[in-house]
């Protein structure tokens, strides 16, 4: 059971890990639609940021130029976009800006060496540097190296009520499009960085968590399913292939025995009996050929204890001081194919020699007869 449980839980943490590389994944794809919405004047001002800009994926976006952000539409507070800037606004991100005076900002200073502990340090801190409560009060920070003190970090944190971005995200939803980010742009030195307070990326319920952990395990359990039974069916396949090629292999060998034995026999049926008795000779192997071509085939330190005949099939044992090259001197002999050993080599006991044990195939008188031609 403790296994069990160790293995559940592995899969859940791979899961995660799978569920939050969507998520953000996702989030990066859409980055590169980026669409921001602000309130002027009573009504929403709809404006597409600029394709370069790399730091939406990260901070938010980056306060560029009106004639850099072009307007694409304005709408009045409760009218609905029209249906090109939703269907535009779907697979982007919508990135919502509100104005400075609705948000806090507080400054704190901590070690350049404590860059990495940042988030913690404020999270510690937040019921101390918001006017709300903590679970009340949305904030983000911006730090860098302090210009008075190169030791220090100068972090900027920019802190809003919860209930006034809920609300502000309200009014958007109610234009027709979802708020992706809320931002609230921090002018320094002439410039402006529009800080992310809110993210729904980083404020997923757990709901969605579990729902999207849930289809992707099942994704990956049927992946996983399919490549089992496509690997059974490739195992399956290549049995019945080869079955099947043994099979044509023994039809074939059976078709070459027909051809050239029955062939054989049928033509000599069909000859007079003066002629079919020539036909036996040159097609049967004789012994005194054999013997003949054993004689000249064999070497000097090489002589036969045994030899046996039988039909085409010729077997010989003998003793010599070196069996291996016995098989390719038979083979060169022009009579022999087939040679090989068809019994373990063998020393014997006076050391020098070795018994043979060699089997092979007698050609036919008449392909001898050609050979020696």
């Amino acid at each position: 059971m403790p296994a069990f449980t160790q293995i559940d839980g592995l899969l859940r943490r791979w899961l995660d890990v799978l569920v939050a590389t969507y998520f953000a994944w996702r989030d990066a794809w859409r980055a590169q639609r980026t669409f921001v919405i602000s309130r002027e004047n009573n009504q929403f001002v709809l404006r597409k940021a600029p394709q370069d800009n790399k730091s939406a994926i990260r901070h938010g976006l980056r306060q560029e130029e009106d004639e850099e952000r072009p307007v694409l539409a304005v709408l009045a507070a409760g009218a609905r976009a029209s249906e090109e800037i939703l269907c535009a606004a779907q697979w982007g991100i919508v990135v919502l800006e509100i104005p400075n005076e609705n948000v806090v900002v507080r400054h704190i200073s901590v070690p350049v060496q404590a860059r990495e502990f940042v988030a913690g340090i404020i999270r510690n801190q937040i019921d101390r540097l918001s006017p709300w409560p903590s679970e009340q009060a949305i904030y983000g920070f911006e730090a860098d190296v302090d210009t008075r003190e190169p030791t220090a970090l100068d972090v900027r944190v920019l802190i809003a009520s919860r209930a006034a971005i809920d609300a502000a995200r309200e009014q958007i939803t109610a234009v027709g499009l979802a708020v992706d980010r809320v931002v609230s742009p921090w002018r320094n030195a002439g410039s402006a960085t529009a800080i992310t307070l809110w993210s729904r990326l980083a404020d997923v319920s757990p709901e969605y968590q579990a729902r999207t952990r849930r289809h992707i395990g099942i994704g990956v359990a049927a992946t996983i399913s399919a490549c089992l039974v496509l690997s059974v069916c490739a195992m399956i396949s290549a049995n019945f292939i080869r079955g099947g090629s043994e099979d044509i292999a023994t039809r074939i060998d059976t078709l070459r025995r027909q051809l050239q034995g029955p062939a054989r026999l049928q033509s000599a049926t069909s000859l007079p009996p003066d002629e079919r008795e020539w036909f036996d000779k040159e097609t049967s192997p004789s012994a005194i050929v054999v013997i003949e071509a054993l004689s000249r085939a064999l070497p000097d330190s090489a002589y036969l204890t045994e030899l046996s005949l039988q039909d085409t099939t010729l077997r010989i044992v003998g003793l010599t001081t070196d069996a291996p090259p016995l098989i390719a001197s038979l083979e060169h002999s022009g009579s022999l194919t087939g040679v090989h050993f068809f019994a373990p080599t063998t020393r014997e006991p006076d050391g020098t020699h070795f018994r043979f044990h060699i089997e092979s195939r007698v050609e036919p008188l008449a392909v001898f007869a050609k050979a020696k031609q």
